[in-house]
């Protein structure tokens, strides 16, 4: 049976997880009303998607432990952002936010001795490091384009090409 303490802090981030998909959805939706950020909306689509796919994944690991993973309820996100660089502020401050929460757990593991967690966990800090480097990225990539539209305009046709994953 999974400690008890562990489990709670799971199913808090199977929470965070949620809260990071519907808000990933929220700006997603955001760019897509907006005219010529097609990519930036497929973009934050895809990373709603894997957001949830974290949750499930957390979800079905508390399961397989012996705990019960709990479907949380949801606020309102932000739907509404005063420019594009915001909506990306916001995305760097939530992957950090999200980070420091999975370290959170890798610290409740280890003091309650479940190295199967904490083994369990290496992906998730592996994960966040990725996001938030993508994240990092795109922000100074805006930072220096600026205002200027053909910046914008490369930007967001160039966000789904994985040249910010190399």
């Amino acid at each position: 049976m999974m400690n008890q303490q562990m489990m709670d802090s799971l199913n808090n981030q199977v929470k965070m997880e949620a809260e990071s998909s519907q808000a990933y959805l929220a700006l997603a939706s955001w760019a897509d009303a907006q005219p010529g950020l097609d990519g930036v909306a497929e973009f934050f689509y895809r990373q709603s998607d894997e957001e949830r796919m974290h949750m499930i994944k957390l979800m079905k690991y508390i399961n397989e432990r012996g705990g019960f993973a709990i479907i949380p309820a949801l606020s309102q996100p932000q739907i509404t952002y005063v420019s594009l660089k915001s909506a990306f502020d916001l995305f760097l401050k939530h992957e950090l936010k999200v980070s420091e929460s999975i370290n959170d757990l890798v610290e409740t593991a280890l003091k309650v001795k479940d190295y199967a967690t904490h083994n369990f966990l290496q992906w998730y800090v592996n994960e966040q490091m990725e996001e938030e480097r993508v994240a990092r990225l795109l922000n100074e990539k805006l930072e220096l384009i600026g205002e200027d539209k053909s910046g914008l305009y490369l930007f967001d046709r160039d966000i789904l090409s994985g040249k910010q994953k190399a």
